[in-house]
């Protein structure tokens, strides 16, 4: 009507302030390689809010985690921080050099002098412990059961754990041997699991997942 002001479909500016767009996905370019991609490489990537492993010459990009994989993760984060000796720290999805591969695990147990430093990545020789929480579907099953385990013994990484989610939680603990990684403890919900390697540390699995207990 005469007199009242303009309705229009646009927002105001206020509006804008409280509900800003979300942020576009930024795209890269890439070096073209026939020979495969390097750590180098790797590490020039920029941030894009995804994890970008480096496997065999190719990366390799996995979505955020869900939130039980996360959780299981921050949890198994403090039950470790807990029981930690001061000569070692840890970490959530740090950068990790393995041989010619860059990779991401879930949790990184390193030597404290090498972590405080606050270096972009760690090299192998600097962990003593990687966890990795498997997530759902064949392709990320293949990665923490058949591809990534190998490298991180070929590397030297002393104890590899796995925390398996389906049907559990259940956790698996491998310890480094002369042929590769050996099974040395394992426990499901409702059970005990102890450690010995990288430093003694015992909980029950249940506590990875579910409602907090108190």
């Amino acid at each position: 009507m005469e007199g009242d002001e303009a309705m229009t479909a646009l927002p105001d500016e206020g509006w804008l302030v409280a509900h800003p767009p979300p942020r576009r996905v930024r795209l890269f370019a890439l070096p073209p390689t026939t020979d495969g991609y390097t750590v180098e490489d790797w590490l020039k990537l920029p941030e894009t809010g995804e994890r970008i492993e480096l496997i065999d010459g190719s990366f390799v990009v996995s979505p955020m985690p869900a939130y039980d994989h996360a959780l299981a993760a921050k949890r198994l984060v403090r039950i470790l921080d807990d029981a930690c000796p001061k000569d070692y720290e840890i970490v959530e999805t740090g950068n990790l050099e393995v041989g010619e591969d860059g990779l991401i695990p879930d949790i990184v147990v390193g030597h404290a002098d090498a972590i405080l430093e606050g270096p972009v990545t760690l090299s192998a020789s600097d962990v003593v412990c990687v966890v990795e929480v498997v997530s759902p579907g064949k392709v990320n099953r293949d990665r923490d059961y058949t591809i990534k385990p190998p490298k991180y013994a070929a590397a030297g990484i002393p104890v590899f754990i796995r925390v398996e989610l389906q049907d559990g939680p259940r956790v698996e603990v491998f310890n480094l041997r002369e042929k590769g990684y050996e099974l040395v403890a394992e426990a499901k919900a409702g059970t005990v699991l102890t450690l010995q390697q990288p430093f003694p540390v015992s909980f029950d699995p249940a506590v990875l997942s579910g409602p907090r207990s108190r």
